[in-house]
């Protein structure tokens, strides 16, 4: 038996609703089905390939350049698209193809086959191979989906749509539903607080959020993230509505009322589809069966979802964290106000304290007491100094106690990247972190936000990982947030703003994305725009220092340096009586002239550890007088940039 094998850019097509449509009128669907043969016939040989087989509504294809294949299918739409048009969806995967007497297959075929299935009438979608090959093409514009596991296929395959003018651009959500109709999925949505005292919220939350936590690392199960989840909390919506929008087919609901020693818990699984109620349960209990009622919860989703639990997952899913109920309930409060950022984080940092003093061997709280000292000094509220160290202990406890935990290591690598400048260790530890648990949003949305600072500006990689988070938690406004500063370094201004925006979308009062939208108002010379949003910024952040900053930079953009040295003003005025960050005050003095003040200030924010100082090589907000100056490279070099 003969047999040959060929390296192609491989192109699947196929005409959409071709079945109904024979059976509708089968005379119409053959002339549809012959005027997309004829275009093909004539665009795939212009474009140097070559039809290798068709298959009723759809025909394979092959090219010896993934270039002229994207061309190709760029002209095949755009002829389809004339009146009438023929919605026809494409994929083009670049692999193997193995020609054994009448078969023609191949991992190429199977892989080009499976992304064609996930595209839309009118789109063309590519793998990562493909993306590789054409992404240096000015005039091919490409959008990235997100990693999907396709049937028959190993590893997932990372996939993009063309967003060339025409075409049709699926959403994530699209793309999402389509590859995982049969994923066993769940969101679980914030418990309801019925108890007569709403400051028993953080309790209610924190049981659903502690759920979720349980069942996120099961491999066979799809979990949406908390962020996403938790957006639907106090919303009167249609379940339909949550099962689209985060893509799972099953919502778990429940309520809590706590009063004293006594709770009551509600729970139930539903179908999203139809509004069945899979399972559920009433749970009478005292204060100290706590862990239990969520044990029990995890473990009838796994039963109700037909998730066979292996001896290592059953440990994870029934482990308690702590046997303190008092400790728990003060590490439920922390989390809650550490997730609402904000100077709510260092409330949060001073209850997870509180548990840590209630029960020292609690992994979770310590865990949560670093990442809380982290975003104090991230934001602005704590110098790096005070802080980085107590991060590192608690994290280093956290991993002690157990190992098994994502977050501690996700911690370290903020740690290390942006308070000791070591990129060897932090790297190592966001991997491990991903490693543990690849679910956790926050994982990859750090590492990519340190990444391209570190990495010598490999901004590619670092929005992969953003993405990464993105489609873990697609209604995160903060995931959303990273990527726009990740995009904004990478000098992609409207994209950045773009990103910005739809995170405003997500949360009216979200400070990082109005703060991201600002900055690129400014980078793009919109002075005006970049005043409005960051007025509104200062507004609903009470005058947060880095809105003040940032709305001085755009002031001296638009040449009002009056309003700009009365912001100065209030700002150095405050750092009398509170912590400034004096990397971003030193760009203040810098855009209103004065140099050596701002590197002064610098050189003091390097003593002090301020965690921003690791973005000043790429940040376009960085005043040019500044960058000019020999000073900014000794500067570069003490935080241990290369030349």
């Amino acid at each position: 038996m003969s047999q040959s094998r060929q390296l192609a850019a491989i192109m699947f097509t196929d005409i959409v609703g071709y079945t109904a449509l024979m059976q509708q009128d089968e005379q119409n669907a053959r002339q549809t089905r012959d005027r997309h043969r004829l275009v093909l016939q004539k665009e795939i040989p212009r474009h140097h390939g070559k039809i290798l087989r068709y298959y009723g509504d759809g025909t394979l294809s092959a090219f010896d350049s993934a270039l002229d294949a994207v061309h190709c299918s760029i002209a095949i739409q755009k002829q389809l698209q004339l009146d009438p048009p023929i919605p026809i969806r494409i994929g083009i995967h670049t692999g193997d193809i193995v020609y054994e007497e009448h078969e023609i297959y191949g991992d190429g075929v199977n892989v080009s086959s499976r992304v064609q299935s996930l595209s839309a009438p009118g789109g063309v979608l590519i793998s990562e191979k493909v993306y590789d090959e054409i992404k240096n093409h000015p005039e091919i514009i490409t959008v990235p989906l997100g990693s999907f596991e396709l049937k028959n296929v190993k590893k997932p395959i990372e996939v993009f749509a063309i967003a060339n003018e025409g075409l049709t651009v699926p959403s994530e959500h699209d793309v999402r539903t389509e590859s995982s109709s049969s994923e066993v999925s769940i969101a679980v949505l914030p418990f309801v607080n019925m108890s007569n005292d709403p400051d028993q919220e953080y309790f209610s939350d924190g049981m659903a959020e502690e759920i979720l936590n349980s069942i996120s690392h099961l491999k066979n199960l799809k979990v949406a993230g908390r962020t996403s989840s938790f957006q639907f909390k106090g919303k009167n919506i249609d379940l339909r509505e949550v099962g689209e929008k985060l893509g799972v087919m099953t919502v778990l609901e429940g309520s809590v009322r706590k009063q004293g020693n006594r709770l009551r818990v509600t729970a139930q699984l539903v179908s999203v589809q139809d509004g069945f109620h899979l399972w559920s349960e009433k749970y009478d209990r005292n204060m100290d069966d706590i862990f239990r009622i969520q044990d029990e919860i995890a473990l009838a989703i796994t039963e109700k979802l037909k998730i066979t639990l292996l001896e290592k997952d059953r440990k994870i899913v029934v482990k308690s964290p702590t046997q303190n109920t008092e400790a728990y309930e003060l590490y439920l409060k922390g989390r809650f106000y550490l997730a609402r950022r904000g100077r709510s984080i260092l409330t949060g940092m001073k209850h997870l304290e509180e548990a840590i003093t209630a029960d020292p061997g609690f992994a979770l709280a310590h865990a949560g007491y670093a990442d809380a000292c982290l975003l104090s000094a991230f934001y602005g509220f704590l110098p790096g100094k005070e802080v980085m160290n107590k991060a590192k202990q608690a994290a280093e406890i956290a991993i002690e106690l157990d190992g098994s935990l994502c977050q501690p290591y996700c911690t370290l690598g903020f740690y290390y990247g942006q308070f000791e400048w070591n990129w060897t260790e932090a790297k190592k530890s966001f991997l491990r972190s991903i490693e543990l648990n690849s679910n956790y949003a926050q994982g990859h949305s750090w590492y990519g936000m340190l990444y391209h600072a570190w990495e010598l500006g490999n901004f590619e990689a670092a929005e992969r990982e953003c993405h990464i988070a993105i489609k873990l938690e697609p209604l995160s406004a903060i995931d959303h947030a990273d990527l726009a500063w990740t995009l904004l370094s990478a000098s992609k201004f409207e994209a950045a703003l773009a990103v910005a925006t739809t995170g405003i979308e997500l949360d009216a009062n979200s400070y990082l994305s109005h703060w991201v939208a600002g900055l690129s108002f400014i980078a793009l010379k919109r002075f005006e725009e970049g005043i409005r949003t960051l007025l509104h910024l200062a507004a609903i952040s009470d005058r947060h220092q880095h809105s003040l900053n940032s709305l001085l930079w755009a002031y001296c953009g638009n040449g009002n340096f009056e309003d700009a040295r009365i912001l100065m003003n209030e700002l150095e005025g405050r750092s009398k009586t509170e912590y400034i960050s004096e990397t971003y005050l030193g760009f203040s003095s810098a855009s209103l002239g004065n140099l050596d003040a701002a590197f002064d200030l610098l050189e003091k924010a390097c003593d002090n550890r301020d965690p921003v100082l690791i973005h000043l090589r790429y940040m376009p907000y960085v005043p040019g007088a500044l960058r000019a100056d020999p000073r900014f490279q000794k500067l570069l070099e003490r935080i241990g940039f290369p030349n």
